[in-house]
C-alpha cells in the first residue's frame, strides 16, 4: 500500500513538473550458462522446435508446445499451440505477448519488450489455425481455457526465464492478458493492455452511438456518412460490381448467407473501420460530395476502408474462432444509423451468429464479461489499461474501481485502434513507463526517484518495434 501510495505521489509531483533528470540505465550484459537456450527450450515437456531464425542480439525460434485440448480433462486429447520465444537474456524480464489470433513468425517486439529491454514470448490464440484441435471441439474455446494455457506455458518456462513477467496484448490481445489475470492473478508481475474492449452488458451499446455522433469533426463525420448512405442508396449498380468481382476471385457467401447481406456488413463497417484505423488527417481522402461521386468512387472509398472479400466465405475462415468467442462469451457492438432512411438498412449490424458456419454450436453466456469486469474493478494490481481517443472499441472500456491498487487506465489523444505508451501526453507517457519497469524489477534508481526520468530501455528497432494497427477490415477488436 505505501509503495502504490509512493508512486501515486511521485505522478502528482510528476504532471506538476517534468524533471529533466538523467536517461535510464543501460540493459544488463547478456548472462553466461553452461547450457544453450535452444537445448533449455527443447528440454521442456511437449516441446519442439519448428524454426530458428536469425536476428542481430537475440535468438528467435517458433516452436511447438503440446496443450490439452480440455485443461479440466487433459486426459481427453491434446494438440500442438505455437508459440514464438525472442531470447536476449535469461536475466532479463519476460514480457508474454498475445495478440488474440493468430502468432506471427517473424521476429518483433511489443511495446512493453522494449520498455524492460527484455525477452517475448508470444502465444498463439487456441482455434486459429495452425493450433487447433483436430476434431475441433468448439465448446473448449473460451476465456478460461485460453488463459489455462498461457498459464500452463508461463508454468514450463518459469524456471528459465526466472525473472519478473509482464503480460501484454492489443485489442483482443489486451483483452486475452486481462482474463489471463483475472484466472491467474499470482501469474504476472504486471499487465499491459491495449485498446481492450470491455463489452459488459451486451444488449446495451449506446455508448457506441454517442462515440460516433461526437468522435473528430462534423466536417468528417459528415463526409464519411454520406458515402456511407450513398453506398446503400446505389445498391444495386454497386451490388452488380460486387458481383463480378466475387466471381473474378472465386469468392462464395454460403457462412453470411448471400451477396446483399456481405454488401451491407461492409458498408456498415466503413464509418468505425476508419476511426479504428485512421486518423482526423484521412478524412481529405474521403470524398467530400458523396451524392456527385462516381459509383467508382463509392466503390473504392468503401472498399478501400472496410474490403469487399471480409465477408465472403474465405474472408471470415480464418476468424471463426474470434466470431464463435465474440457470439458466445465476449459479446459484440450493435450501433444505429440516423443519417441512413431505415429503408436502405436491410439486415443492421448483424450477430458473430450469422458469421460463423452452422454447423458450430453457439450459445451466449451473459456472466462471461461482467464477471471479469467485476474482477478488474475490485481486484487490479498492477494492471495498465490504455486506450485511442478516436477508436471506436474504446468506447466501452475497462474501469477501475476502489479495490485496484497500482492499476491505471490512460488514453492517448487523437490516437485510434494503435494507441500505446509512447502516445500519452507526456507526464502519462513517462509515468506509465515507469511502473513498467517497476513491475518487471529493472527501474533504474533514478526513475524509481522520479518518473520522468523513464524512457524504454532499449533503443528503437525499426524492424523490431514495428508499430501502429494492423488492418482487418471486418469489425472485430
Amino acid at each position: 500500500m505505501r509503495k502504490a501510495l509512493r508512486w501515486l505521489l511521485a505522478l502528482t509531483v510528476l504532471i506538476g513538473t517534468l524533471s529533466t533528470a538523467g536517461a535510464a540505465t543501460a540493459a544488463e550484459p547478456e548472462a553466461t550458462g553452461t547450457t544453450d537456450i535452444k537445448e533449455r527450450l527443447l528440454s521442456v515437456p511437449g516441446m519442439s522446435l519448428v524454426e530458428e531464425k536469425p536476428y542481430t542480439g537475440y535468438r528467435f525460434f517458433v516452436l511447438n508446445y503440446t496443450q490439452p485440448v480440455d485443461h479440466r480433462r487433459p486426459s481427453k486429447g491434446t494438440f500442438q499451440q505455437r508459440i514464438t520465444v525472442l531470447h536476449k537474456d535469461t536475466a532479463r524480464p519476460t514480457v508474454f505477448y498475445t495478440s488474440g489470433y493468430s502468432v506471427s513468425t517473424t521476429p518483433r517486439r511489443s511495446e512493453p519488450t522494449q520498455i524492460v529491454d527484455g525477452n517475448q514470448v508470444s502465444m498463439e490464440y487456441r482455434f486459429f489455425t495452425p493450433s487447433r484441435p483436430d476434431p475441433a471441439d468448439w465448446s473448449k474455446l473460451d476465456i478460461w481455457q485460453a488463459a489455462s494455457d498461457q498459464h500452463r506455458i508461463f508454468t514450463a518456462l518459469k524456471d528459465i526465464y526466472s525473472e519478473n513477467w509482464i503480460s501484454t496484448g492489443g485489442s483482443k490481445g489486451g483483452m486475452t492478458a486481462t482474463y489471463y489475470e483475472r484466472f491467474y492473478p499470482r501469474d504476472m508481475d504486471g499487465v499491459v493492455a491495449y485498446v481492450a474492449p470491455n463489452d459488459v452488458v451486451n444488449k446495451e451499446d449506446s455508448a457506441y452511438d454517442r462515440f460516433f455522433a461526437g468522435v473528430g469533426t462534423k466536417e468528417c463525420r459528415d463526409r464519411l456518412n454520406g458515402v456511407q448512405r450513398e453506398a446503400l442508396v446505389r445498391r444495386e449498380p454497386l451490388e452488380q460490381k460486387y458481383q463480378a468481382y466475387a466471381a473474378e476471385n472465386g469468392y462464395t457467401f454460403d457462412t453470411i448467407g448471400s451477396l446483399d447481406r456481405a454488401y451491407e456488413a461492409v458498408v456498415l463497417d466503413y464509418v468505425w473501420g476508419f476511426w479504428q484505423y485512421s486518423t482526423l488527417a484521412d478524412c481529405e481522402q474521403i470524398p467530400a460530395d458523396a451524392k456527385n461521386a462516381t459509383d467508382e468512387e463509392i466503390w473504392e472509398s468503401v472498399d478501400t476502408v472496410s474490403g469487399f472479400s471480409f465477408y465472403t466465405d474465405q474472408g471470415l475462415s480464418p476468424y471463426t474462432p474470434y466470431y464463435y468467442q465474440a457470439g458466445t462469451q465476449l459479446g459484440a457492438p450493435t450501433i444505429h444509423f440516423p443519417h441512413i432512411e431505415k429503408s436502405h438498412v436491410r439486415y443492421g449490424y448483424q450477430p458473430p451468429r450469422n458469421f460463423v458456419p452452422r454447423s458450430i454450436d453457439m450459445e451466449f453466456q451473459p456472466r462471461a464479461m461482467r464477471d471479469v469486469d467485476t474482477w478488474v474493478r475490485g481486484n487490479a494490481r498492477h494492471m495498465l489499461f490504455v486506450y485511442g481517443e478516436n477508436d471506436p472499441w474504446g468506447s466501452e472500456p475497462f474501469r477501475l474501481g476502489k479495490g485496484a491498487r497500482d492499476s491505471y487506465v490512460f488514453t492517448a489523444p487523437g490516437m485510434n485502434h494503435g494507441a500505446n505508451v509512447a502516445g500519452l501526453v507526456a507526464q502519462e507517457k513517462a509515468f506509465a513507463t515507469a511502473r513498467i519497469l517497476d513491475w518487471a524489477g529493472v527501474a533504474p534508481s533514478a526513475v524509481r526517484e522520479n518518473p520522468a526520468a523513464a524512457k524504454p530501455l532499449a533503443t528503437f528497432d525499426a524492424k523490431l518495434d514495428k508499430r501502429g494497427v494492423e488492418r482487418q477490415r471486418s469489425l472485430r477488436p
